[in-house]
């Protein structure tokens, strides 16, 4: 039986970086994965180019029922820490909005440096095995009965991430493991996800498909002003994908098409400036054509602005500042980029990462119920987690 050190199920962020750091502290260090490749959401995120992290990391920017829990990682191993260690390794990158942090070329330079940091620290990784059960078979020992046979280790880590991308290989295999062991889990739904139609909008809102505008985006209390984009199945872009995240079922959202404007101030100076203009030919300096013509009648946009009424004027700013949209649903896990949820933090050591009810049994990554902003957060999670554990296990 083969016997490591440490086994890490997950070979994704979290996991690997855990590796790193348990390797360099001369851990004898496993880590098994049932896909054919290591970090396959690191290969494809980002549109290739990962977002790695983010120059505004704050507790802020994340979710879970523990709003404090996550602090204690994220000031122990910060996104500075991460950046020297993509400057070690020559990696070109630049920020774009927001702070967000990508490479020059492809997210694999990511992957290549966390592969080369595990080869450095001897870090074992072996692909292509299932797990098929868990053992606790001694106070200091754990079993994992793997389709390649049995191994043994002394720490456990379970960096299996969440239910988003299943064809990236995503599974519930984390959350099984943490009920096993008596954890609370708490219950998972897609984050980061495009929005869908309802069947009335569905018929109105088609012609836009394509057109982007940048937009304030408000649910409840909670506000986020970047793109949004009309999709045949519905809404999508930043400013969606980082609301979906607070959205319940049911509800409505708020979305304000022109949030650099006071449309109502803009319609009644214009009126006095420009009174023989058409409607339509002011709106289509700041908005698409197509876009002015769903959300206003065709008839009231070829009346010139002096034959607009005060209250025709209010309408018309309500409708493009003031648009209460509720969606059918989300597009789900197929296309989500993270999962809301999961293991309890309240039963995890914020230090180290340890179950608070299984010595030597450790959660990192997207299995634990910490979920972060869209730009960077979550992979910092996966990191400041991973780090933390590895100093422990």
């Amino acid at each position: 039986m083969v016997t490591p050190d440490v086994i890490i199920i997950g070979a994704g962020a979290a996991g690997l970086m855990c590796a790193i750091e348990a390797g360099k502290r001369g851990r004898n260090v496993l880590v098994i994965d049932h896909a054919r490749k290591s970090g396959n959401k690191i290969r494809m995120s980002g549109g290739g180019r990962c977002n790695f992290t983010n120059y505004h990391i704050d507790a802020d920017n994340y979710l879970s029922n523990n709003p404090h829990f996550c602090k204690s990682a994220l000031s122990r191993y910060t996104q500075w820490d991460f950046i020297d260690m993509v400057q070690r390794y020559h990696i070109p990158y630049h920020e774009r909005s927001h702070g967000q942090l990508f490479c020059n070329d492809t997210a694999k330079d990511i992957l290549d440096m966390l592969l080369a940091e595990c080869k450095q620290a001897n870090v074992r990784i072996k692909l292509k095995t299932t797990v098929q059960k868990i053992e606790k078979i001694s106070k200091k020992n754990f079993r994992v009965l793997t389709d390649d046979g049995a191994i043994q280790c002394q720490s456990l880590v379970i960096a299996t991430g969440g239910l988003s991308i299943p064809t990236m290989g995503a599974s519930s295999y984390g959350y099984q493991v943490a009920s096993q062991f008596g954890h609370h889990v708490w219950p998972t739904h897609a984050g980061l996800v495009p929005f869908t139609w309802q069947p009335v909008d569905k018929e109105k809102y088609a012609s836009l498909t394509g057109i982007a505008v940048d937009s304030l985006v408000t649910y409840q209390n909670i506000q986020f002003r970047e793109n949004l984009l009309f999709t045949h199945r519905g809404l999508s872009g930043p400013a969606i994908l980082q609301i979906s995240s607070y959205w319940q079922t049911g509800d409505k959202i708020e979305i304000n098409l022109l949030p650099e404007l006071d449309v109502f101030e803009l319609l009644s100076q214009s009126k006095i400036d420009s009174p023989q203009k058409k409607l339509r030919t002011l709106l289509q300096t700041h908005l698409p054509k197509r876009l002015i013509s769903i959300f206003i009648d065709n008839a009231t946009l070829d009346l010139t602005l002096q034959s607009l009424t005060e209250k025709q004027l209010q309408i018309i700013a309500q409708q493009l500042q003031s648009w209460h949209f509720k969606p059918n649903g989300t597009e789900g896990y197929r296309t989500a980029e993270v999962t809301l949820g999961g293991v309890d933090c309240n039963e995890i050591s914020s230090k180290t990462m340890e179950s608070q009810k299984c010595s030597d049994l450790y959660f990192i990554g997207e299995v634990v119920d910490v979920t972060g902003w869209l730009g960077g957060y979550n992979f910092q999670w996966a990191w400041s987690s991973g780090w933390c554990a590895g100093q422990y296990v």
